[in-house]
């Protein structure tokens, strides 16, 4: 049996384009799947609304939806969790740094020698995620 570990977030009705911009960014292959598609009458919904996706990059699989309004109370935008991004070089992180800061995002730690050795960054994207980025 194989075993993997995603992330799912649940977005605020712009699942289709933030999907759509990671994958610029990170590259992969991108599913996206609407309500409609699925058969469900979600009345609290549009039909149009990503009911679920996946973008499967080289280092990963990101999985989101679009959250129904009356669940959505947390804002995205938080200190409290961050998609880990791990590079072989510091080149590779900086030019994914530099893509999302390009796509209307905003460095929130500058890229640089961390404590431990390595290197490490944080950039929050356009729909207010946290990506930290590290290698050694």
């Amino acid at each position: 049996m194989t075993h993997n570990l995603a992330t799912y977030l649940a977005l605020p009705g712009n699942t289709k384009e933030a999907m759509t911009h990671w994958q610029e960014v990170f590259g992969g292959e991108l599913q996206l799947l609407t309500y409609a598609q699925t058969g469900f009458d979600m009345p609290a919904i549009s039909q149009d609304a990503i009911a679920h996706s996946t973008l499967t990059t080289p280092g990963g699989t990101i999985a989101a939806g679009d959250a129904i309004p009356e669940e959505h109370s947390n804002p995205i935008r938080d200190t409290v969790y961050s998609l880990l991004y791990t590079t072989d070089t510091p080149d590779e992180a900086r030019d994914l740094i530099a893509k999302l800061v390009a796509g209307g995002g905003d460095e929130g730690m500058p890229f640089a020698q961390a404590p431990w050795g390595g290197y490490y960054g944080q950039v929050f994207d356009r729909f207010g995620v946290m990506w930290a980025f590290s290698c050694e």
